[in-house]
C-alpha cells in the first residue's frame, strides 16, 4: 500500500488554468498537467528566490521532497516550452 500524501502548504493560485502556443487549438495539443504543489514550488524557488531549505519549510515538506517537486515542475514547464505542449494548471481543491 502506498504511503499517504502529506499536506503541502500552498499559498497561491494560478490566475489562468492553461498556457498554450498561440494559434493552435487546444484539441490539437498534448496537455501536461502542473499540480498546485508544483506551481507553488516554482513560485517559491524561481519567483521568490528562496533556497530549497527555506521553500521546503514554507511548504511544510522535507528539503528532499521539495527538491523532487521542483524537479518535476521544471521538467514539465521545459517540456511544454520546447515541444509546444499545453500546460494545464490544476486548481487546488481548497
Amino acid at each position: 500500500m502506498a504511503r499517504p500524501k502529506i499536506h503541502r502548504q500552498i499559498c497561491t493560485r494560478a490566475p489562468y488554468s492553461c498556457f498554450k502556443p498561440n494559434g493552435v487549438p487546444m484539441a490539437e495539443l498534448q496537455q501536461i498537467t502542473l499540480l498546485p504543489e508544483e506551481l507553488e514550488a516554482l513560485r517559491l524557488a524561481d519567483q521568490e528566490g528562496l533556497s530549497q531549505l527555506d521553500a521546503a519549510a514554507q511548504m511544510q515538506v522535507s528539503r528532499q521532497t521539495f527538491g523532487n517537486i521542483i524537479k518535476r515542475a521544471r521538467g514539465k514547464v521545459a517540456n511544454c516550452l520546447v515541444n509546444g505542449h499545453a500546460l494545464v494548471v490544476e486548481q487546488s481543491s481548497s
